[in-house]
């Protein structure tokens, strides 16, 4: 079976953690040894986040602007994917051999293609970086024409647009690659690129890593997507004294409690929609859940289980 897995950004650099490349090799094996087992018998792909590591590399850059040239976000972005992806590739290829199992792993810089007309650009949302001052804030607005808001009262920040993931530049590279090999591909949501007159062109902007991830699911045949975050289950009334998990839904149910307004936009909304469009689309089964659970979730005894209705 084809299946590709989201790995979450925070599943390798954790809330309180300095993010050294130390910690983030721990993490990333404590994180693979619970796939490994998927990987003996199913073809694999593999996407990850990696809002915190490139919010450090933004970070790195502001501080060091007057001694190296800043780079634009959009090959911060791709450094992040080099980066991530040889931490992933070489502790899941040591995982692999601890395991006796024969396979190789190939991580691919993936850019994804966006509509350079898309609405998000006029209204630019998803924070990035390290919090400021108000003061800060509004000097880097006079002064490099950026956008920045105040986020829930722990200071300023950046933000740039969000637009939805079209299609991926590499796709048919993917396809060759995932029948032989463990493909890393469309980290952090990929590249966020525009074609325009015939030439692609990157673009400052964040694309949702799950949005990404159904659309490479979609692309390389998969039958399952899995989702992997930090809590067992997708949740209806979250938080409140009525909370209620849920198991298998269909995405007629999944799409109705969307409207509802169950899902936070900032939270679980983009990965209930990525596997509602998923299954929508021809995949037979979306899972979310947390990574810890990721094997019995496979096998359909965990987490929540998105299936066609």
């Amino acid at each position: 079976m084809r299946i590709t897995i989201a790995l979450g950004g925070n599943a390798l650099l954790q809330a309180g953690q300095e993010g050294t490349f130390e910690q983030q090799a721990q993490n990333a094996r404590t994180a693979l040894s619970q796939l490994v087992e998927m990987m003996k018998e199913h073809h694999i792909v593999l996407t990850h986040g990696n809002g915190p590591q490139v919010g450090k590399l933004h970070l790195q850059n502001e501080l060091a602007r007057e001694k190296t040239p800043p780079m634009p976000f959009d090959v911060c972005g791709a450094m992040t994917q080099g980066q991530i992806g040889y931490l992933l590739q070489q502790q899941l290829q040591n995982e692999l051999l601890r395991h006796g199992i024969k396979r190789q792993v190939v991580t691919l810089i993936t850019q994804t293609v966006v509509d350079p007309e898309d609405e998000a650009f006029k209204n630019p949302t998803k924070p990035i970086g390290s919090f400021y001052s108000a003061e800060e804030a509004k000097k880097f607005m006079a002064e490099k024409n950026e956008v920045w808001i105040e986020d829930s009262g722990r200071g300023w920040r950046k933000v740039v647009p969000s637009p939805e993931p079209r299609s991926i530049v590499e796709e048919e590279i993917i396809k060759d690659l995932v029948d032989k090999y463990i493909v890393i591909a469309s980290g952090g949501g990929g590249i966020p690129v525009v074609l325009e007159n015939g030439v692609y062109r990157g673009v400052e902007a964040v694309i949702d890593k799950d949005l990404a991830a159904q659309l490479l699911a979609r692309a390389v045949g998969s039958e399952v997507l899995m989702i992997l975050t930090d809590v067992s289950h997708v949740a209806i009334n979250y938080g409140k004294p009525d909370q209620k998990q849920i198991g298998t839904v269909t995405t007629t149910e999944l799409r109705r409690y969307h409207a509802e307004g169950h899902f936070a936009s900032g939270s679980m909304g983009p990965k209930v929609r990525a596997a509602i469009s998923f299954v929508e689309n021809g995949g037979k089964r979306a899972i979310i859940t947390s990574l810890e659970r990721a094997l019995a979730a496979l096998n359909g005894k965990e987490g929540t289980q998105v299936i066609p209705g």
